[in-house]
């Protein structure tokens, strides 16, 4: 029987329109700095591929600098910058930041200062949507993109992160967004690409992939499979939820991602029931991608105040625009048969 691909927050499998796009990339040999006829062919891939990010996001074409990843693009936003968030917060961010602004039990966090402050639209563990400030000075909205109705120029916020592989385009690429009329020092310097934000050679095909990966989401969007997405997600907790006491889905009646669930059974560690999935034939998480090779509790969980036999118990379930309910269900099952499995051993 197939497998079952369930880490979509993780990385979403690459789109055939992206696939299609890359591959025309390909076949374009001229660098987009050079002024001759072949360089002049490289740049209108990007600039093409520019203009579908921004429309699709609600920017401004000019003010998308493209960079190796949202990892880089927080690099670009933070350094050299005195900014306050919190444990919530994904890693690349965090390493930039003090992360002092406390969380509530619901995932939360209240931004006293928005201009020196650095707060994400969405949490790649539970799915939890924040309320942004007006005045933000940094957004990682990486999760965000792509799986709801985002527009960065209606915001508030000054700066924002996103990612191509997070919305079904190439790994390798992302982005910064900048307001109008703000700038960046650049912290790759060479050549002035990027209208001197980032030097470097630009990765058209993988650019070229990221635009279209985005003009297909939004067609998801508009055709409501993200819709689609919640009401399988709540088939999901609802099944798991009749067949157990004792385990908890974070973020159940706030705000969230349509299509993510982070489930805490307490005292069934986390990446064991990950090791127990992946054997049955579907790929899950203990958390981000990032440090769900680590085994340590969620330091998100942690922050909204859950113990540490519960911050370890963790894992995430997040589906994706091809994601079916017959495969749904056969998680369900899977996951409830491997459960009774726990309950016998501790009981």
């Amino acid at each position: 029987m197939s497998r079952i691909y369930l880490d979509q927050n993780a990385t979403m499998p690459l789109r055939p329109e992206a696939r299609a796009a890359m591959i025309a990339a390909m076949d374009v040999s001229g660098n987009p700095s050079s002024v001759h006829a072949e360089g002049r062919a490289a740049k209108a891939v990007v600039e093409t591929a520019r203009g579908q990010i921004a429309e699709a996001f609600g920017a401004l074409a000019a003010d998308i600098v493209f960079v190796s990843s949202a990892t880089e693009a927080a690099a670009l936003a933070c350094a050299g910058r005195d900014l306050r968030g919190s444990a919530v917060e994904h890693d690349a961010v965090r390493a930039w930041i003090n992360d002092t602004l406390a969380v509530d039990a619901a995932g939360h966090v209240k931004i006293e200062d928005p201009a020196q402050s650095v707060l994400q639209l969405a949490n790649s563990e539970t799915g939890i949507l924040q309320d942004l400030p007006d005045g933000l000075a940094v957004s990682d909205m990486t999760q965000a993109f792509g799986k709801i109705p985002v527009a960065f120029d209606w915001s508030g916020v000054d700066m924002a992160l996103i990612s191509a592989h997070k919305l079904g385009g190439p790994k390798g690429i992302g982005a910064l967004v900048l307001r109008r009329g703000l700038d960046v020092e650049a912290q790759i310097k060479g050549g002035g690409q990027e209208m001197g934000r980032r030097s470097g050679t630009e990765n058209i095909t993988g650019i070229a992939g990221f635009g279209a990966a985005a003009v297909a989401a939004t067609q998801d969007l508009e055709n409501g499979v993200w819709e689609k997405l919640a009401k399988l997600r709540n088939i999901l907790e609802t099944t798991l939820d009749l067949g157990t006491k004792e385990t908890i889905f974070v973020g159940k009646d706030a705000d969230r991602l349509p299509n993510t669930s982070c489930i805490v059974t307490p005292g069934w560690k986390g990446e064991t029931q990950v090791m127990q999935m992946d054997l049955a034939g579907f790929a899950i998480s203990a958390g981000s991608a990032c440090s769900s090779g680590k085994v340590k509790s969620s330091t998100v969980l942690r922050a909204m105040g859950m113990n540490e036999t519960e911050a370890s118990s963790a894992i995430r379930v997040s589906l994706g625009p091809e994601t079916t309910e017959e495969e749904v269900s056969r998680f369900c099952e899977a996951w409830l048969n491997a459960h009774a499995r726990f309950r016998a051993r501790v009981a």
